[in-house]
Order: C-alpha cells, then structure tokens, then sequence
C-alpha cells in the first residue's frame, strides 16, 4: 500500500517533508513548529506514518500532518 502526505502527494524512503501543524512530540520538551523541514524519511508498515530523526531523537510521525517538500 502507497504511503501518502496531507494533500495524496506518494511519499519515499528519503524524501524530504514539511510539517504542516505544530506537534507536541512525547518525549521532547519542544514542539515541532509548523513549516520545518524534515529529510530523509524512512516509510514504516503502516502507510500512515513515517520515522524520521530530529536532532538525536528518532520519531515516527503520522502523515496527515506532512506534506512533500
């Protein structure tokens, strides 16, 4: 199954996403503000979400908050 952002846009191991909504991270003192940019994402199992790296910290962020760079 196709793993898609916010606006049906298939995303890519290695793409690069923008977040489109501030998002409080579990674990992480500081929000992720809307319009940062995040590179080389990796696809999960599940379509709806991907695993990306902030800093140090490994996350997995749902996709209906992404949109494709």
């Amino acid at each position: 199954m196709e793993t898609k952002d916010s606006n049906g846009n298939v995303l890519e191991d290695g793409d690069a996403v923008h977040v489109t909504k501030d998002l409080k991270i579990k674990g992480m003192s500081k929000t992720l503000k809307r319009g940062v940019a995040i590179r080389n994402i990796r696809l999960t199992g599940n379509p709806q979400e991907v695993e990306c790296r902030i800093g140090k910290a490994q996350i997995v962020l749902k996709t209906q908050f992404l949109k494709r760079a």
